[in-house]
């Protein structure tokens, strides 16, 4: 699951980053609406954590733009304002869920949980791009029939690819949405992540699904939809 976290102050964000990709999520964390804004904009994300009381644009102005993007991404408002009023406000403006500061994380986690139940019976279960398949609840891969054993990691990347098919993702997006602020050391260890990734993927005789563009990122199509094109920058 994706998970955008909108939270401006630096302990809390690093804490709920850090927690939730040990919890196996993918996570980008911003410390304001405008730059959430921006990055919903551009990527699809299944939950986005959201502070209230943020520099610039408010919380609260953050979820007047979703609705009007008709954004699909479930909303659970995280914040420091814990009267009836604004618990009232909040989950009539369009959010799925509220939870007061301070809060406990396994709480955070069950309430994740159940948010991802839900749009699991509204939301398919199951990508598939050529050959490939992905159960999205198993957290399995397979390509035509054969299982590849593919480890968290691994998975992770394959997600942050197929969630942008068909578009070049760029080599600092996909460090920054799968390592966050703790790459693989070494200038050569995403290469030899996707590397890993490629060799179970694309068996010889296969079609070419994982594609290097050189001095950009990379790209999962099918060999006969190729065409270059840019990455989108990171925001």
């Amino acid at each position: 699951m994706r998970i955008l976290v909108v939270e401006d102050e630096d302990r809390m964000a690093e804490l709920l980053r850090s927690g939730l990709r040990e919890h196996g999520y993918t996570v980008m964390a911003v410390p304001d609406g405008d730059s959430a804004l921006a990055l919903v904009r551009e990527h699809t994300f299944d939950v986005i954590v959201l502070d209230l009381m943020l520099p610039g644009t408010s919380g609260w102005n953050v979820m007047g733009e979703l609705r009007k993007m008709q954004n699909s991404a479930s909303v659970l408002i995280l914040t420091a304002c814990d009267s009836e009023q604004d618990v009232i406000r909040g989950l009539e403006s369009g959010a799925d869920d509220y939870l007061t500061k301070p809060f406990s994380f396994h709480e955070l986690l069950a309430r994740l949980h159940c948010l991802a139940r839900a749009r699991s019976s509204s939301l398919r279960s199951v990508i598939r791009l050529d050959t490939l398949e992905i159960e999205l609840l198993e957290h399995r891969a397979y390509r035509a029939d054969r299982k590849l054993n593919l480890t968290r990691t691994e998975f992770t990347l394959l997600m942050c690819l197929i969630n942008e098919q068909g578009r070049v993702v760029s080599r600092a997006e996909l460090l920054q949405l799968v390592w966050g602020d703790t790459p693989p050391s070494g200038r050569s260890g995403l290469d030899s992540f996707i590397s890993l990734l490629r060799k179970k993927i694309d068996l010889p005789g296969e079609r070419k699904l994982v594609h290097t563009v050189k001095g950009t990122g990379y790209s999962l199509r099918p060999h006969d939809e190729w065409q270059s094109e840019s990455p989108r920058p990171l925001q």
